[in-house]
């Protein structure tokens, strides 16, 4: 039982933590409370495991928000802050991020080619940056699980013309998966498992379960 050697992480088709980036894009209460296609606590859950996913292989984050300097809005959620607590945000007035030069500045400035992107709301702060990225040669990976509309049609339309654009769908589980892609690379594998224990719903609850069976099953210690 042997893996094949790793290929090279920069040219890989699929996602690595060397050649992708992690945007986030107005988590902010106003947006995070308006959502209406998905229940917003998992909508936060989701997205600061998505966070927390980004950390642990070490991608570039880059942080938006959008009014908070000119006291329109107040800034991203705090369960976001505390999972990204020294990630400097930036604040803009354009509705598309891909419109704000500091942003696309940011952006440039990672060297990656892959955007993994979560934003509210899809049909607006998703969607526009994804088609401009996607026409300025760039490849979208829209984390699905983590975004959300006002509406479920206006969430599954704004999708639609992503993935019509060229746009890659994914959720913040998959992503995580295809980040570690093997467990012999040892060095990310307890932050792997810190992330789904505390992210709970998707399988953590099954690793948080094992360890009891297991505790249960050894006996009590030696002498």
């Amino acid at each position: 039982m042997a893996s094949l050697p790793v290929r090279e992480p920069t040219v890989d088709h699929l996602l690595t933590p060397q050649n992708s980036a992690l945007l986030l894009i107005d988590y902010q209460p106003p947006q995070v409370f308006t959502v209406h296609s998905m229940e917003t606590g998992q909508l936060v859950n989701n997205v600061v495991s998505l966070a927390k996913t980004a950390k642990v292989f070490g991608l570039p984050i880059i942080l938006s928000t959008v009014n908070v300097a000119s006291g329109v809005n107040p800034d991203t959620i705090p369960q976001l802050r505390e999972a990204l607590p020294d990630q400097p945000e930036i604040d803009r007035t354009s509705i598309n991020s891909w419109e704000d030069e500091q942003f696309l500045e940011a952006v440039k400035a990672t060297g990656r080619k892959k955007l993994i992107m979560a934003a509210l709301w899809t049909e607006a702060c998703l969607l526009f940056p994804t088609l401009d990225a996607i026409k300025d040669g760039y490849e979208v990976y829209p984390v699905v699980d983590a975004v959300g509309g006002t509406t479920r049609e206006s969430h599954e339309a704004a999708l639609k013309r992503c993935y019509q654009a060229g746009a890659q769908p994914t959720t913040w589980n998959s992503l995580h998966c295809e980040l570690q892609r093997d467990w012999a690379r040892t060095n990310t594998v307890q932050g792997f498992r810190d992330v789904v224990l505390e992210q709970g719903n998707a399988w953590g609850w099954y690793l948080t379960l094992e360890a009891e069976v297991k505790k249960a099953y050894a006996g009590p210690a030696g002498p």
